[in-house]
């Protein structure tokens, strides 16, 4: 009897299933569960219905290419290999691709970014920026060949052909397609330009879809200029169309949306300038007659008129000189008692009841020690002045 080692019994039973071909390519349908997505970008879970489960992973190299984002509880289909984790003892599935279960791929990624993106406020008006009136450089980010950028060239040149068109030739189908529409986004936003147009002719989900993919969507938020989106036919909508400041239908719609008509714009001119000159000879003929009608009043007429306003004057005339009277009145009286205040404080009304004031120099004289003999002295009376000199100075 053989004795084997662990090692020895997971490696053999590793080799059976490495050559059982049925088991190396084969698709299994179950439930996503347990999911778990490492930093190394390998994700790891299990696949189960309503009796089993099989463990299961898939490395970063494969998991990149997927379009939409595995979920728990999602219902998938796994391609790929049967194989056994030596170190555990355990047989999983070494899935090489996978896809939604009743639902495409690129409808369930469509609709998961959508959600984020939602979730994020990208789509809310808040963030919509008013697209120019009067552009006058408009920037186009398409494939320089088919109808689409005929079409903006041709009505843009009809409808506005002041303003200036750039157009980037873009690539907007294919793997490289959600980069280089990014860039192209981004060039003319540093471009300087008033508007940009960005999109395509109509095709399928799979030509529209570098449109709903999350590089386009940043640059386009990111945008400082307004931008129109304008993707496939009428009834295609894509994650830029959500994200962007206007919606267009067709590249055709588009550029309708992003010019005004200059022949209505002349038309709209010309009816403003008739207009402004109807309603300027009304008014010069409403004057004139205005002006007739007064030139035919006779004095007696004008008499009649303006007599009424002359009685007015005449009373409101009245009304102020008595007014003022009476204020020359109150202030004569304030004065009057003022002045009589002033009296009674006077030194004069000292003077008049006998003393004198002696000043040496302008300056009362209150102390002998202040003059000196030969000094001249002033004495002031009530109605006189006496000058003397000094010949001597007693102190008591």
């Amino acid at each position: 009897m053989t004795t084997l080692t662990v090692s020895q019994l997971n490696r053999y039973i590793k080799s059976v299933l490495d050559e059982a071909n049925l088991l190396q390519n084969i698709y299994v349908s179950g439930e996503i569960s347990n999911f778990k997505h490492y930093p190394s970008g390998h994700i790891y879970f299990t696949l189960k219905d309503s009796a089993s489960q099989l463990k299961c992973v898939m490395f970063s190299s494969d998991n990149t290419s997927l379009r939409f984002r595995p979920e728990n509880g999602m219902n998938v289909v796994c391609f790929g290999r049967i194989g056994v984790y030596e170190k555990d003892g355990a047989y999983q599935l070494y899935v090489k691709g996978m896809q939604p279960k009743g639902i495409g791929e690129l409808a369930l990624a469509y609709e998961q970014l959508k959600e984020t993106l939602e979730k994020r406020g990208w789509f809310s008006p808040l963030h919509k920026k008013p697209i120019p009136k009067y552009p006058k450089k408009i920037g186009v980010a398409t494939s320089n060949m088919g109808a689409a950028v005929e079409d903006i060239k041709n009505i843009i040149s009809r409808r506005f052909p002041i303003c200036e068109l750039v157009i980037v030739p873009t690539v907007v189908q294919g793997e490289n397609a959600k980069n280089d529409i990014a860039r192209c986004v981004e060039f003319l936003d540093e471009l300087g330009v008033d508007t940009i147009i960005v999109g395509r002719g109509g095709g399928s989900l799979e030509d529209l879809w570098a449109f709903n993919t999350i590089e386009v969507a940043q640059a386009v938020y990111n945008c400082k200029t307004p931008v129109i989106s304008a993707v496939g036919h009428e009834t295609d909508y894509t994650i830029c169309d959500f994200v962007s400041d206007l919606r267009a239908p067709t590249p055709s719609a588009a550029a309708e949306l992003a010019v005004p008509d200059i022949n209505s714009e002349l038309s709209y001119i010309e009816d403003a300038r008739a207009f402004m000159n109807k309603s300027v000879n009304h008014k010069i003929l409403e004057l004139t007659q205005r002006l007739d009608s007064l030139s035919r009043f006779d004095s007696i007429s004008v008499s009649l008129f303006i007599s009424p306003y002359f009685e007015q004057l005449a009373l409101i005339t009245k009304k102020m000189n008595e007014e003022l009277r009476n204020i020359i009145n109150r202030k004569q009286l304030e004065l009057s008692k003022a002045a009589s205040m002033l009296n009674a404080l006077s030194p004069l009304a000292v003077l008049g009841r006998g003393y004198s004031l002696t000043l040496h120099n302008d300056a009362v004289i209150t102390s002998a020690s202040e003059v000196k003999a030969d000094d001249l002295i002033t004495t002031r009376l009530k109605s006189s002045t006496i000058i003397s000199r000094v010949t001597e100075v007693k102190y008591e």
